[in-house]
């Protein structure tokens, strides 16, 4: 019910995925008149599909403790609520990130072995994608909580991309052993000795070239450099479509260029990789960008697909336990 568009989004993106993937079932948590309206025009009568209603909705700048406490009803709470219950198998919500990560936190607990949850996604790459990790949920890391966000890492990259043994990379200032600070160096050294496929460390600007699968660094750095790459894209597109736009001629070309452009465009498309997970806990809860447009969030509901037919938490737990014997 709290994504910047409203909820003909989540339910457009419903009937999406359930022509998509027919032994599916989906809950849809808010508000029953609204969504009965909606359901009966997009949907239509599909027995899998139901609505399970929910008073209260949790506003995009609702500070996380409000929710928490004086939100027991919302759609949010409602819904991670199931989870905890055996209800239904994961979460999906575009809704306030942090408040989600509060509510999912103190709902469903961590996982044996975990200290605090991490927000991952997956960005293309050069031959593939990229997933990396805690992109804020976070601010601080001990190099035991950067080996833990590897160990989740790798096998949300196992999951999503189908790769054996996912190369894992830490964030840091240079490539070479010396550089970084403790945390980050240390967290290498427990790497080296693991079992994961830990390739070393990787900089900002490799982060694209295909040389791991997985990026592991602290919430505060993973955020500030999601959203640098988000402002990079953004400007690439605003100086080129100046650069097109600019007399006869460039616009001829933009004519002839028309196919590349559009393949690109395919390629580059961010909604193909909405969806972050919230690994850490005992439960599946993936958070979708406020802004999803119908098409955006049935990629999101795919991803938890994808990661309740693989029992993500379990796999996490039992890694996690072979790592520590």
């Amino acid at each position: 019910m709290s994504g910047d568009l409203g909820a003909e989004v989540v339910v457009r993106a419903a009937a999406a995925a359930l022509e998509r993937y027919r032994n599916i079932e989906l809950v849809l948590v808010g508000d029953e008149p609204e969504l009965s309206g909606l359901v009966r025009d997009i949907i239509g009568d599909d027995d899998r599909v139901r609505i399970h209603h929910a008073s209260q909705v949790v506003e995009m700048s609702e500070p996380p403790a409000d929710a928490l406490r004086k939100k027991k009803d919302s759609s949010m709470r409602v819904a991670i609520d199931l989870v905890k219950a055996g209800e239904t198998d994961a979460c999906v919500s575009a809704g306030n990130t942090g408040a989600l990560m509060a509510t999912a936190r103190f709902v469903l607990k961590m996982l044996p072995g975990i200290d605090r949850p991490a927000i991952i996604t997956e960005m293309p790459a050069i031959g593939g994608s990229l997933h990396m990790l805690d992109l804020g949920a976070s601010a601080e890391a001990t190099p035991d909580r950067l080996f833990q966000y590897a160990v989740m890492g790798s096998i949300v990259a196992a999951d999503i991309v189908g790769i054996e043994a996912p190369r894992i990379a830490l964030l840091n200032i240079g490539a070479e052993d010396m550089k970084g600070h403790d945390t980050v160096r240390e967290a290498a050294a427990m790497l080296s000795k693991s079992t994961l496929n830990y390739v070393g460390f990787i900089e900002g600007s490799e982060l694209f070239r295909g040389k791991a699968d997985v990026v592991v660094t602290d919430g505060f750095t993973g955020n500030v450099a999601l959203k640098t790459i988000e402002g990079t894209v953004g400007i690439c597109v605003h100086y080129l479509k100046r650069e097109f736009k600019r007399n006869w001629f460039s616009k001829l070309q933009a004519l002839l260029a028309r196919n590349v452009l559009k393949n690109l465009a395919v390629q580059m498309d961010s909604r193909k990789y909405n969806g972050a997970t919230l690994v850490g806990l005992n439960g599946i809860v993936i958070k979708s960008h406020g802004s999803a447009d119908a098409y955006a969030f049935e990629h999101a509901i795919e991803t938890a697909v994808v990661e309740v037919r693989n029992q993500l938490p379990q796999q996490i737990g039992r890694l996690l336990e072979r790592e520590s014997a």
